[in-house]
């Protein structure tokens, strides 16, 4: 008989959890039985969110906490809000995104894709390490995106030297994966693991957003198709993309399981030759803690 995934008790946070993938994940483990506490940066979007969360899933554990992931001061808030009201953390949803259509700097002096896509989720599940081994067995997805590069650019991770549109989320993502995967051998011989998971293709307020600028050179002659395949549904490319998510946070199969990436369809996958770099997986760690010591503050 198949083992059923039970998250009555279990506490879930997700960055971007007020609409698209996110949404779609906070409502089905809330579905699950646990409780779902969702991010967002606006207090009235949020709170209708929870309430239709709370409605559609039956289950009125559902939270809310506002902070903008594209500063560190807003990473560290949303730390400081957790541990505050919170005893400990089961599992931490690093989903919330960003795909820019010019270079712009953060307060940090960060590029804003490099500032949501790598430094919150590394900043956040660093924050939130001692709540994550106050649990029994806790879990840290990380969502990826785009179109991954065959390797990392060091001399243009913030895209110092040039900004692609949707080329530098995709380069954003791929170093947020490899960061991650030194995280997760960090964590080896505790009760935390650390994966990746891709959701695919879907309809959400941010793949809407891209325009024909974003795409480099010839891909732009795909904008009709890319279009017609992000258009408003219901939330139902969502819902599919958000499986990856799910099965990662509620699953028995991969309890243990860390260091991992999986595809669309929840399998284990290899992951991006690029990803694999010792040298690189080291200087990146070593940049990413630089920009979050750099501008440290108590939470």
């Amino acid at each position: 008989m198949e083992k059923q995934p039970i998250m009555t008790g279990k506490i879930v946070l997700i960055t971007g959890g007020t609409g698209g993938i996110g949404k779609q994940t906070a409502l089905a483990l809330a579905k699950l039985g646990a409780r779902v506490i969702i991010t967002g940066r606006s207090r009235e979007s949020g709170e209708a969110t929870v309430s239709e969360l709370q409605q559609l899933s039956g289950n009125q554990q559902i939270d809310l906490l506002l902070a903008d992931l594209a500063t560190q001061s807003g990473v560290r808030s949303m730390a400081g809000q957790f541990t505050e009201r919170y005893s400990h953390l089961d599992v931490l949803i690093n989903n919330a995104g960003l795909v820019e259509s010019r270079r712009r700097l953060t307060e940090d002096g960060v590029e804003a894709d490099f500032a949501v896509n790598v430094v919150a989720p590394y900043l956040l599940t660093q924050l939130l390490m001692d709540h994550l081994r106050s649990s029994l067995s806790a879990r840290v997805i990380n969502l990826t995106g785009g179109r991954h590069p065959s390797n990392i650019d060091l001399d243009n991770l913030q895209a110092e030297r040039s900004f692609d549109g949707l080329n530098t989320y995709s380069h954003s993502k791929l170093v947020m994966m490899t960061v991650m995967v030194k995280m997760a051998q960090q964590m080896r011989g505790t009760n935390v693991t650390i994966n990746v998971c891709y959701p695919g293709g879907t309809s959400t307020t941010m793949t809407r957003s891209v325009t024909p600028q974003m795409f480099p050179g010839l891909t732009r002659l795909f904008w009709p198709v890319f279009k017609l395949m992000t258009r408003a549904d219901g939330g139902r490319s969502a819902a599919k993309a958000a499986r990856s998510s799910v099965y990662l946070a509620s699953s028995p199969d991969v309890e243990g399981m860390n260091g991992n990436y999986f595809d669309t369809d929840s399998k284990s996958v290899e992951w991006p030759k690029a990803v694999l770099d010792r040298t690189t997986r080291r200087n990146l760690m070593n940049i990413v803690e630089r920009l979050t010591e750099q501008n440290k503050s108590s939470i």
